[in-house]
């Protein structure tokens, strides 16, 4: 591909970043709307959690068991297992250890959550700088292929340079599409994993 396709290709990319930004969140790249954190009210109908707060974090068998649903990597269904035989184990104290398992769960995924998208806003901003700059060089090249004499081993030097930055571009562009899937990904984990806890409380 022509050195000036590739840099159209970054403006138009960074051009459909920008417009798909919500104007509250300018470094916002994804389409998906921005919703800065979880609402409790929005995956949770059980009891108050007003009590528990930060003390799940005390209980070693409850913050061990959030580490391992909040992990991507186990697969939902058995996240779900885990809660159940968790809760199916814990006798009189199902309704608390209930309370504390949820509430450790609502504490970590939203950190997860705004870490992901802390991460994204600014791979945002570097894509910005990255279109910016190509552009400003893909301008020089075009001066650089103008002048007489011409300096073919600057053309050819900024040529290749061009071509490098505006892969690193397209690359990064593909891994936010990917990340912009990831918050919705763990609010439909929160909302799974908080049905199942309070299912096994009635």
């Amino acid at each position: 591909m022509k050195v000036w396709l590739l840099a159209a290709l970054v403006i138009a990319l960074s051009g459909t970043t920008a417009r798909a930004a919500d104007p509250r969140y300018p470094d916002w790249p994804c389409t998906q709307a921005k919703v800065p954190e979880i609402s409790l009210a929005a995956v949770w109908a059980g009891p108050p959690l007003d009590d528990v707060q930060n003390k799940w974090k005390d209980d070693a068998r409850v913050s061990a068991l959030v580490a391992k649903l909040a992990a991507r990597k186990t697969p939902l269904d058995e996240a779900e297992k885990s809660v159940k035989e968790f809760l199916a184990a814990s006798g009189s104290d199902k309704t608390a250890n209930a309370k504390l398992l949820f509430a450790g769960l609502f504490d970590t995924l939203n950190a997860q959550r705004s870490q992901v998208m802390n991460g994204l806003e600014r791979v945002s901003r570097k894509q910005r700088e990255a279109a910016d700059k190509i552009r400003e060089e893909t301008l020089q090249l075009h001066t650089l292929q103008g002048a007489t004499p011409r300096d073919e081993a600057k053309v050819e030097a900024l040529s290749n340079e061009l071509i490098w930055k505006t892969r690193i571009f397209e690359d990064r562009t593909k891994v936010v599409r990917f990340v912009c899937e990831v918050p919705t990904t763990i609010d439909q984990r929160l909302f799974a994993l908080g049905r199942v806890i309070q299912q096994e409380m009635e």
